[in-house]
């Protein structure tokens, strides 16, 4: 199997991005909810949420998970507001 220019790119940069410490997939979906919230209400993210942030910043599916949140949270926001 050969990977193109782009994929290759694209692992190196997830390399880079690890961390000796991560969340994984189950870990960060946990959290992800409250994450949301704390964005949505514009309140600082606590050092254990930051690895959500990261998390979804290096996992696509994580990362489509916590934007279908969003945009429900956001959705009732407004039917609230």
């Amino acid at each position: 199997m050969t990977l193109s220019k782009k994929e290759i790119d694209s692992l190196l940069r997830l390399v880079g991005l690890t961390r000796e410490s991560e969340l994984n997939c189950e870990q960060c979906l946990a959290l992800v909810s409250e994450f949301a919230e704390r964005q949505l209400a514009g309140k600082s993210v606590s050092e254990s949420l930051q690895h959500v942030e990261h998390h979804l910043s290096i996992c696509e599916e994580c990362r489509e998970e916590y934007e279908a949140l969003r945009r429900t949270l956001e959705a009732v926001e407004e039917q609230d507001g």
